[in-house]
């Protein structure tokens, strides 16, 4: 790309709940690997470890030195991933004219260094969502035992047969779009189902969805929010089977 070409802003939206520990090489990783003006919007939903604090340091230090970098929003009285990504979504968009939004996990399991890859497919490939995926060639999950990547392979497929078959990876969460399509699309849902419901949604609207592989790896710190044993990969496998037929149905009416 051209040093003479403007090229946009990329705010990435982190919802964080007791990620001490990993915020801040997750921070500077998006920082230093970025391609782009980057800023990085930390939406806390009250961690009780200091999670709020880290980032307050971290703003401090870069956005003295290389102006506005890292901005930290704490919500009171909500809760919840899906609300705390849409949060920073409005933000970046209506405070800040962000024109790519990207947003991950925030234990490290998404390596800060792919976000540039997805923000390349946005920039080179036309992209208006680029997806990380686990399960295209080049992708792996390496950081879930054989019980929860079973079930996460189950729910996809699932996925692929009752909506778009181009997608692999319906349940990501690391995702890169254009604001012009979250403007038009909100995301719905309690937590992972989230992700299906939108690039379900997305593919029905016609919008160019890239997959990208990245290789999910193991936290190094912290406790997983994922699921604890089956019963909990179960309920949550639960939403995301209801949330498939769902969007399947929406489609299945809108051609009638």
């Amino acid at each position: 790309m051209s040093d003479t070409v403007q090229l946009p802003l990329v705010c990435t939206v982190l919802p964080t709940y007791n990620e001490r520990e990993n915020i801040g090489p997750l921070i500077e990783g998006i920082l230093v690997n970025a391609i782009t003006p980057q800023l990085v919007l930390v939406v806390d939903d009250g961690s009780p470890d200091g999670t709020a604090q880290r980032v307050a340091e971290l703003a401090a230090q870069h956005n003295q030195a290389d102006g506005l970098k890292v901005v930290l929003i704490q919500r009171k009285g909500e809760k919840g991933l899906t609300s705390a990504i849409q949060r920073g979504i409005d933000e970046a968009i209506h405070t800040y004219g962000a024109e790519i939004v990207t947003w991950m996990d925030c234990d490290l399991s998404m390596p800060p260094a792919d976000v540039p890859r997805l923000v390349r497919a946005i920039l080179e490939q036309g992209a208006d969502l680029a997806i990380g995926s686990r399960w295209v060639q080049g992708g792996a999950d390496v950081a879930h035992g054989a019980m929860a990547r079973t079930l996460s392979w189950i729910i996809n497929r699932f996925a692929r047969l009752l909506l778009d078959d181009r997608l692999t990876d319906y349940t990501s969460g690391f995702i890169a779009g254009r604001t012009t399509v979250f403007r038009n699309l909100r995301l719905q849902g309690d937590y992972g189902e989230y992700c299906i419901d939108l690039l379900g949604r997305a593919a029905q609207a016609g919008y160019h969805l890239v997959e990208v592989p990245y290789i999910c790896v193991p936290r190094t710190a912290g406790e997983s929010k994922t699921g604890a044993n089956l019963w909990d990969y179960l309920v949550k496998g639960r939403k995301y089977v209801a949330t498939i037929w769902r969007v399947r149905g929406q489609a299945a009416s809108s051609k009638t």
